[in-house]
């Protein structure tokens, strides 16, 4: 990854109740080795999931949480702020607070159907709510199989209100050679949707 900084303030990372943590986490990694700020927030049921696929065991609270994303990752002090599911003083809980983008990764079908029915039940249903009315970017990364109607009918309402929808759908035409290999695959194309250079993964042609 290259280390200089982004232009533009924090972009907020939400893990949701999806199977696939390791996307999300990496995607943090690789923010913060690009020297982007981050806004966290981790719902309980991603807790869950992520203590299932992978060895962390995360804390909830919000500062031993950053304090121990920050460690793993190698962060800067302050560079990862945390954010707990009512925090509604959060920056991202309005249009006047300074962060970019928002990426839900993974996000799990019912946080899809919250976002596209504008439910703003929890801080990170807010944070979507706040990016599509202030028309900042909003990634989704939903990680589900098969897809219902009602599925494809959220994606398709998120699609039309500016949303950019990236299931976690890794491509074999790079010859993957690990699971870490695909994971890095879907991380690079959030990446490029944020405008963030990155080197996980050559560019088409090259």
């Amino acid at each position: 990854m290259q280390s200089d900084t982004p232009l533009g303030g924090p972009v907020a990372v939400a893990l949701t109740g999806a199977s696939g943590a390791q996307y999300g986490l990496r995607l943090i990694e690789c923010l913060v080795a690009a020297g982007q700020p981050l806004y966290v927030m981790i719902s309980k049921a991603a807790h869950r999931v992520i203590a299932i696929e992978t060895e962390l065991d995360l804390p909830a609270q919000p500062e031993r949480l950053a304090a121990a994303l920050s460690e793993r990752f190698g962060a800067e002090a302050g560079q990862i702020r945390c954010f707990g599911r009512e925090d509604w003083l959060a920056p991202v809980a309005s249009g006047s607070g300074d962060w970019r983008a928002l990426v839900v990764c993974p996000c799990s079908t019912g946080t899809l159907s919250a976002i596209a029915c504008g439910a703003s039940d929890n801080l990170i249903e807010r944070a979507a709510d706040v990016a599509l009315k202030e028309r900042r970017p909003l990634i989704v990364v939903p990680r589900e199989m098969p897809l219902s109607q009602i599925h494809l009918e959220n994606m398709l309402t998120l699609t039309r209100m500016g949303a950019v929808v990236m299931p976690a759908s890794p491509g074999f035409y790079h010859r993957p050679q690990s699971v870490a290999d695909m994971v890095d695959f879907v991380v690079a194309r959030m990446l490029a949707q944020l405008g963030i250079p990155q080197r996980l993964m050559p560019s088409w042609g090259e």
